[in-house]
């Protein structure tokens, strides 16, 4: 029986025209399955289904997710993080999902409305959980800044500027919630941070990015911004990251709705 399968060209160009039709075809693909994205059970025989192909460095692995929490894709990762990757999807012991390893801080991700030359903008704050140590270094310090200039995000000076555009990144947003912010890959963009369930953002958070296609992301180390429950109390807290020098940010085109 044909399931309610989703394949994207980017899936099919890893897994081959072939494999694709055999899933397509409901060949080789689970009735239910846990949904790689929110964790609760979904059923390809009743409900959309997207197919996530991750790719590390040696393997892959095909996983699948609600259409509605995540569109197929591919999603590249370190070979490491594919293994947290199996054993979050096969339920093998007590294992993290893929993208928070114990030795890894937790990206914070925060949506509001920021005003900037004069424009109500869409924007999405990120501070991680803990120090970010430089991959391959021994742990001290917090590189997370000089590794995000390095990527082409700006030191912020001034919130109310207009942060230069990032080319190859972009803020995923489908049926009006937030997936992920993704970045250049090889041959297609990667997920920098990903959502575990999607994140809902206000009304008016969605109507700015759709009327945009634009989202600011700024970015600060642990414990700079923290978690604020009104968007003048976030404004404030920005602005006083920029002062202090320690806020980087950049402008990403919306993708998706």
């Amino acid at each position: 029986m044909s399931r309610m399968l989703y394949v994207s060209e980017d899936v099919r160009a890893e897994i081959g025209d072939e494999e694709a039709a055999r899933l397509l075809a409901g060949e080789g693909a689970p009735g239910t399955y846990d949904c790689t994205s929110c964790r609760t059970q979904g059923n390809s025989d009743q409900e959309p289904t997207s197919t996530v192909l991750f790719v590390g460095e040696e393997t892959a692995v095909l996983a699948f997710a609600h259409a509605g929490c995540i569109p197929s894709q591919v999603v590249r990762v370190s070979e490491e993080q594919l293994q947290g990757a199996v054993r979050s999807i096969t339920g093998a012991g007590q294992e993290p999902p893929a993208d928070i390893a114990p030795e890894q801080a937790v990206l914070g991700v925060t949506s509001g409305l920021v005003l900037v030359e004069g424009d109500l903008r869409p924007a999405l704050v990120v501070e991680p959980t803990a120090p970010i140590a430089r991959p391959g270094w021994a742990p001290g310090g917090d590189e997370f800044l000089p590794l995000l200039i390095e990527q082409g995000f700006l030191p912020v000076t001034e919130v109310g500027r207009m942060p230069y555009l990032l080319s190859g990144w972009s803020v995923l947003l489908a049926m009006g919630r937030l997936h992920a912010i993704l970045q250049p890959g090889a041959g297609s963009p990667v997920s920098w941070w990903q959502a575990h369930q999607p994140l809902q953002v206000t009304e008016g958070w969605r109507a700015a990015a759709t009327r945009t296609r634009t989202v600011l992301v700024f970015c600060a180390p642990v414990g700079t911004i923290g978690h604020q429950s009104r968007e003048d109390l976030l404004r404030d807290a920005l602005e006083k990251a920029a002062a202090g020098g320690v806020l980087v940010a950049a402008a990403m085109p919306l993708a998706g709705t």
